[in-house]
């Protein structure tokens, strides 16, 4: 009744599968993991290190889309996650660097990836720009201040939905909280 074949192929193709799902979460979570210690390295004055770090996580995420392609990575959770930290990444030092907030090249970037890291880079400058208000930095409070309500008069452009309306949602929480820094700031400056 049953053709052993077809369930045979059913078993081969699902065990291929699972191997390349664990091949892309393994070098997805090294991607997360270093992309998150770029952003800390760029909060402490490490633009040089975190540059190299940069360039390797570039590296694994070019490989892996030579390997797999961008079609079975984009269907990974856990390769998209780490795409959108990695974007985070990258913009918060292209900022840092005095560059623009562009597209990535060398790998194919998704939509959701770039917008959920652009909006999470709002949070970054706003947790800079409180740093360098209390170190006494006040012109880069206004700064940072600048680039964020930039940033978010380009994303209300989008009419985001579902998880990209809560990145969206927290980035505008974000940019409230920088204008109040840069607030109290120009206050402590009037006195």
């Amino acid at each position: 009744m049953l053709n052993k074949k077809f369930f045979q192929k059913l078993k081969a193709d699902y065990d291929a599968r699972e191997s390349e799902r664990r091949q892309i979460i393994s070098r997805a979570n090294i991607v997360l993991h270093d992309s998150k210690r770029v952003i800390f390295s760029l909060h402490r004055g490490g633009e040089q290190a975190a540059g190299q770090s940069l360039i390797e996580i570039e590296k694994i995420l070019q490989q892996l889309e030579k390997k797999f392609s961008y079609n079975r990575l984009k269907r990974e959770g856990a390769y998209n996650a780490a795409v959108e930290e990695y974007v985070e990444a990258k913009m918060f030092a292209n900022v840092l660097g005095g560059k623009k907030i562009d597209a990535i090249k060398g790998f194919s970037v998704s939509v959701d990836s770039y917008l959920g890291g652009i909006c999470d880079l709002v949070g970054e400058l706003v947790r800079l720009a409180v740093n360098r208000a209390a170190e006494g930095k006040f012109g880069e409070v206004e700064k940072y201040k600048i680039i964020s309500n930039d940033i978010m008069a380009e994303l209300v452009e989008f009419d985001m939905t579902g998880y990209l309306r809560t990145k969206y949602d927290q980035a505008k929480g974000h940019l409230r909280k920088i204008e109040q820094v840069a607030y109290e700031v120009k206050l402590r400056s009037l006195k």
